[in-house]
């Protein structure tokens, strides 16, 4: 599975970005699409995952409420929609993509990973 990450880039606090992650390879119809991000000097930190079938998602408790993550099977497309941001919003944000049907919120847990794009939230 290969994914390629795009959307990040310059906002002001209080705006909206939406991430897109296109996903190709076998068996992507069987995974769990995840959004992770990381901060310089921190650990990966859990977002949000959603079932390729859309009908489970899961949220970190810093975004529950602000973003929202959606799925167009038809363009194996994961969308990250961002809104309310924050500075402390400011990370890379990375897709990753679990083989299997089951959700997870821990790095170790994905298969495949994302380039990454930045995202950065002005105050």
């Amino acid at each position: 599975v290969q994914l390629q990450a795009s959307g990040g880039g310059l906002v002001q606090a209080g705006g909206s970005l939406r991430l897109s992650c296109a996903a190709s390879g076998r068996s992507i119809i069987t995974s769990v699409m995840g959004w992770f991000r990381q901060v310089p000097g921190k650990e990966r930190e859990f977002v949000a995952c959603i079932s390729w079938s859309a009908d489970r998602t899961y949220y970190g408790d810093s975004v529950k409420g602000r973003f929202t993550v959606s799925m167009a099977n038809a363009k194996n497309t994961v969308y990250l929609q961002m809104s309310s941001l924050k500075p402390e919003d400011t990370a890379v944000y990375y897709c990753a993509a679990r083989n299997t049907i089951l959700v997870a919120t821990t790095p170790g847990s994905y298969d495949y990973w994302g380039q990454g794009t930045q995202v950065t939230v002005s105050s």
